[in-house]
């Protein structure tokens, strides 16, 4: 499938975050202790693994595929006919019953090209997010202990991204 220009401009700052990841981890992961974080948690990292490039290198490989998945979206989104061009038989109504339909369909064009643009704006916070994360992942020395702003850097980017989408949808919703 070929993505549209709409979709490969917006989709520029994820595949940028993506390769920034990719190159960073390669050149961290020489540098990283025998025993890697597997998780942390509000009291710091609760446990460990033993470092290899599956558990070095997991946000990118989360990153990655929510990429391809928000892309996929994304393009679909656009790809799709909106309410507004459905002939009037095809058209939902509460008469027919056809309002809760199980495709929920973008209201035009340009609230499709809306909505494309949140999924890939959320990718990119989702992306920041991971980038924070690791940052902690691949750190040379074994430290439990994690900075008490990490939850908070972690979080506001996931809100933002989820904020901005929300309000994309239900901007959809009121035309």
């Amino acid at each position: 499938m070929v993505l549209s220009s709409a979709v490969r401009l917006w989709l520029l700052p994820n595949a940028v975050l993506l390769a920034a990841m990719g190159v960073w981890g390669a050149i961290r992961y020489s540098h990283l202790p025998e025993r890697i974080p597997k998780h942390i948690g509000v009291d710091g990292v609760d446990a460990w693994t033993d470092r290899s490039i599956g558990s070095a290198f997991v946000l990118v490989f989360v990153y990655t595929g929510m990429t391809v998945l928000l892309t996929g979206c994304a393009e679909l989104t656009l790809r799709m006919t909106p309410r507004d061009e459905l002939p009037d038989t095809k058209r939902p109504s509460f008469a027919t019953g056809l309002s809760s339909s199980v495709l929920n369909r973008p209201g035009s064009r340009a609230s499709a090209r809306r909505i494309a643009r949140a999924l890939l704006l959320f990718d990119t916070c989702i992306g920041l997010t991971l980038l924070t994360g690791c940052g902690m992942l691949w750190r040379s020395t074994p430290e439990p202990d994690v900075p008490g702003w990490l939850f908070a850097a972690m979080t506001t980017p996931l809100l933002a991204g989820t904020a901005v989408t929300v309000a994309a949808a239900l901007g959809d919703r009121k035309r």
